[in-house]
């Protein structure tokens, strides 16, 4: 095995997703190990932990495993490059929807945000009234 293969021990801590979760999303086809050791071990290369960030990164905004798939699928096709004009802007146009459906839920979780840090701060002004003598 060489230095360009980690075992999914490795894999988890750089992404700090449990090994239950690397297995669920191969499982799910969302990540496959790019090699096997002799022993059978899943063994995974710096592409596989980029792509295993990028899917870490879409779940807390509520993407879908199949969101997530179909993302991973449009940036795999135009890393592969070499494509028709139509189909490349097809994709980027694919790219820009999951830009903008990014930026929103990002959005409205600031919000939430906002209203659970305002909450935090009733409950102390509460507690502080609460405890006055």
């Amino acid at each position: 095995m060489g230095s360009e293969h980690m075992q999914i021990g490795e894999v988890a801590t750089r992404t700090e997703l449990s090994l239950r979760t690397i297995r669920h999303y191969e499982e799910t086809g969302l990540v496959v190990p790019s090699a096997r050791s002799r022993g059978g071990f899943r063994l995974y290369t710096e592409a596989d932990v980029d792509r295993l960030m990028v899917i870490r990164r879409m779940k807390p905004l509520g993407f879908t495993l199949d969101e997530m798939r179909e993302l991973l699928d449009v940036t795999d096709r135009l890393d592969a490059g070499d494509l028709p004009e139509a189909e490349r802007e097809q994709l980027l146009g694919r790219l820009r929807g999951f830009e903008e459906a990014a930026q929103r839920r990002v959005a409205d979780l600031r919000t939430q945000l906002a209203r659970a840090e305002d909450f935090a701060s009733t409950l102390r002004s509460r507690l502080r009234t609460a405890a006055a003598p």
